[in-house]
């Protein structure tokens, strides 16, 4: 199981992610003018998905929103949002993928973004 930390700040544009596993750390920063901290935090997970193939991942947001609507328990009304879901969806199937929600102080990703 692969565990995995996003992170997102619409203020400055930029999102993370950061693989944390005994045998590979890596930090992914990218940034995009002009985002909302939820457009952010999807984006950094299609990145993580798109960019780290294991079958096997653990996601992990301080976002509870963000979270709970890939789990299915909250409805996704806006239109940009459900678009991105609907990709994190899809770069889900023939995989185990798990979205869950962590305080900000114990969200590795946010560090990185300070």
């Amino acid at each position: 199981m692969t565990d995995i930390y996003t992170d997102a700040s619409g203020k400055t544009g930029r999102y993370c992610y950061v693989v944390d596993e005994p045998s590979n750390k890596k930090v992914r920063i990218f940034e995009k003018k002009g985002i909302t901290n939820n457009e952010g935090e999807y984006l950094a997970i299609i990145a993580a998905l798109k960019e780290n193939t294991e079958k096997n991942i653990s996601i992990y947001s301080d976002s509870q929103l963000v979270v709970n609507q890939l789990n299915h328990e909250f409805a996704i009304k806006n239109d940009k949002l459900r678009d991105l879901a609907q990709e994190i969806w899809k770069l889900s199937e023939d995989r185990n993928i798990h979205f869950y929600w962590i305080p900000r102080n114990k969200n590795k990703a946010g560090k990185v973004l300070g």
